[in-house]
């Protein structure tokens, strides 16, 4: 299969084809927009414009223009998708998407810390009492203190009188 680069010398890229002019061996946009991903170029131009691309490609250096391109391809099909936000809708997406992750994963955590340290349990117990270790507290989801046992002193003090090792 041919490149894009030598491939617009036999067939207009894109970008001409859908400007109806003819392709040069110069084009600018032949590398980018080849013959074959017409929706590419008329995402690209129905958002930014081609006079625009053509300035940007022009002013961006040769080897981050591929990257400049694919930006402009994803921003434009993101703005057809949603007009008011674009990219940023997506991008707002995917943080509340990790932030709630984060939640969840504490909340695991502290689960996980509860289950393991406390062998379920309750640390008012005479087996709890009975144990040499140290006893603390873990915020949990919404701020809500969940105790816990460890045989580890992992704040260097004895938290709650849960004895010493």
């Amino acid at each position: 299969m041919a490149s894009s680069s030598t491939s617009y010398s036999s067939s207009p890229c894109a970008a001409c084809k859908f400007l109806r002019r003819k392709c040069l061996p110069g084009c600018i946009f032949a590398p980018y927009f080849p013959s074959d991903d017409p929706h590419k170029f008329a995402n690209v131009h129905k958002i930014f414009g081609a006079s625009n691309v053509s300035k940007l490609l022009n002013e961006v250096q040769p080897h981050q223009r591929e990257d400049a391109v694919n930006s402009l391809a994803y921003e434009a099909e993101a703005r057809l998708k949603d007009p008011i936000y674009g990219c940023v809708g997506a991008i707002s997406v995917l943080q509340r998407q990790v932030i709630k992750l984060q939640k969840e994963l504490e909340e695991t955590n502290a689960d996980l810390m509860r289950y393991t340290y406390n062998d379920n349990v309750p640390l008012g117990s005479e087996v709890a009492s009975s144990r040499k270790g140290y006893r603390g507290t873990v915020l949990g989801q919404g701020g809500v203190g969940l105790e816990y046992f460890s045989p580890f002193n992992w704040n260097h003090e004895n938290e709650g009188g849960g004895g010493s090792m």
